[in-house]
This record gives C-alpha cells, structure tokens and sequence, in this order.
C-alpha cells in the first residue's frame, strides 16, 4: 500500500472507529472483545484496501468482518459462560405502555439473545441495515435474515421479560381475568380485539 492509500486508509480508521467500536459492543456485549473484534475488523480491511475500489462499500465491508469475527469468537468454548462479580439488579418496571428507555437493559438483555440473531438485530435497527444489506454482508438469504430477525426480537422479548423490564402479556391478560366482574364477561356475540378489548 502507498503513502496516499496509508492516508486514506488512517483518516477513514479515525473517523469511523468509534461507531464501529459501538456496534462491535452491542454485538458482544463487552467492551474489551469489542476492542478486539473492531481491532480484527480493521486489520482485515487493510488487507483488502487495494481491492476495494468502490469505496463506497466500505462501511458494509467491515461490518461484515465485524459481524463474522464476532459469530466466530462466540463459537469458542470459553466464550460460552461469564463471570460476574455482582448481579445485576432486576429494574422494577410494572407498565407495559412504556417501551423500556434504559440502555443498560436492553444492553443485558441483548446479550442473551443468540449470537447470530444479535448480529442480524444490531445491523437491522442500530446499524439500519436493509434486510438486503444484512443478506449481504453475512452471506446468506433475506428469508433467512427475516427468520433470524424474528426470532431475534422473540428472544429479546422473553430476555426483557425475564428482567422485569416489559410485562408478559399473559400475566396481564391473566390479571384482568382475575378482576373483571361478572358483567365484564365477554357475550357470545361480543369481539374481543387481541388486548381483551370488545369491537
């Protein structure tokens, strides 16, 4: 590589290295791999940088490096349990109207939802990646992004859930059953909407 690519290639590492050290996070959910991971990212596009003429395929290049290096990792068997020195607190959030703002949570909570569907989810709605753009840069089918994204939201729910952050719509639906009266039952001819409400 020459002087003037050693120039490109530093101001487009410096400009981007901390978004790309943000979602390396989000995918690992520590900020020491996500050093490494954003580390391994780079290095990676160095060795392709003469090869890549469109530079405009740049950030999906090391997206995908990122992406891999991450899943790869996750496969290790010593990546596959945690320490920690304390437990986190179960936040103590009754109302399933508000949509949970606290990033430290949904950060926890993302961290068990599988390693794949992480990567599908942080490049879906952090990175705002079309399902195309995420087919792309993990070399697989939209069908099996649009699978993986599913099934990602569903863990994260359950894993949002387990933490008290959001309600189970089955306890809510369970506590209004046990406080309706008796001519709050639903008649043969009444609609009840998925909430429980009558149409």
């Amino acid at each position: 590589m020459g002087p003037e690519e050693e120039a490109e290639f530093a101001v487009y590492v410096t400009a981007r290295r901390d978004r790309v050290r943000r979602t390396a996070y989000l995918i690992c959910g520590d900020w020491h791999r996500a050093d490494d991971l954003t580390q391994i990212a780079f290095v990676k596009l160095y060795g392709a940088w003469q090869g890549i003429r469109n530079r405009a395929a740049l950030d999906s290049f090391v997206r995908s490096c990122l992406v891999r290096a991450a899943v790869d990792e996750s496969r290790r068997p010593w990546r596959r349990e945690r320490a920690v020195e304390v437990l986190p607190e179960v936040p103590d959030v009754s109302d399933l109207s508000d949509l949970v703002a606290d990033r430290a949570v949904i950060r926890q909570a993302l961290e068990e939802v599988p390693p794949g569907q992480r990567a599908v989810l942080v490049l879906r709605y952090f990175e705002g990646s079309s399902v195309a753009e995420v087919a792309r840069i993990l070399d697989c089918s939209e069908g099996n992004v649009k699978s993986q994204t599913a099934r990602g939201l569903a863990a994260l729910k359950a894993a949002l859930i387990r933490l008290g952050a959001v309600q189970d719509p089955l306890t809510i639906g369970e506590k209004r059953a046990a406080t309706a009266g008796p001519g709050d039952a639903a008649g043969p001819g009444d609609a009840v909407g998925p909430d429980g409400d009558r149409s």
